[in-house]
């Protein structure tokens, strides 16, 4: 009986790895082919007046609980939200704010496709280009933070560097070349 039981299990599995012959089926009745989908995701609306997007964009992201202060910068057609969070709270936590304010952004028309940042550091960086903007200096704001940026990430490398004062004299520079 046992021997039976395995011999169907068996037959039943090898018979699922056997290949069958595809029946083509026929073209639907009115003539369209493939499946048609409509978009779900609402297009991008296009930013007239960054000033007044940001406003409101900050002004929502700062009515979450737990966010001190929000800032954020429109660039074209995108905006970038950076939230400040006490800083003694837990990632975890802080990963449930952003969350939060992510979804209070999600039902604004602007809002739905900004980005939120919680991290100390971008978050400082947008506020100064935010203020810069406020100043009548959007590019040149935005062009230092970019070097502030860049200069975190390039590496200081010693050979690079020259003492203050003297530079070394071609003979220590030489001995310094050989030792290498």
């Amino acid at each position: 009986m046992k021997y039976i039981v395995v011999l169907v299990v068996a037959i039943t599995m090898l018979s699922g790895c056997g290949r069958t012959q595809q029946n083509e089926s026929s073209p639907p009745p009115n003539g369209e082919q493939g499946v048609h989908v409509q978009q779900t995701a609402p297009e991008k609306p296009e930013i007239r007046n960054p000033q007044e997007v940001a406003d409101r964009l900050e002004q929502l992201a700062a009515s979450i609980p737990n966010v001190q202060s929000a800032r954020c910068v429109v660039l074209g057609n995108t905006a970038i939200v950076g939230i400040n969070v006490a800083p003694e709270l837990e990632r975890s936590r802080v990963d449930v704010i952003k969350y939060s304010v992510a979804e209070a952004l999600r039902k604004d028309p602007y809002g739905v496709h900004a980005f939120v940042t919680a991290d100390m550091d971008l978050a400082g960086r947008i506020a100064e280009i935010r203020e810069d903007i406020r100043q009548g200096r959007p590019v040149a704001g935005f062009a230092e933070e970019l070097a502030d940026i860049i200069g975190r990430i390039v590496p200081q490398i010693p050979k690079d560097l020259t003492p203050q004062g003297n530079p070394p004299a071609r003979t220590d520079q030489q001995q310094l070349d050989k030792q290498m």
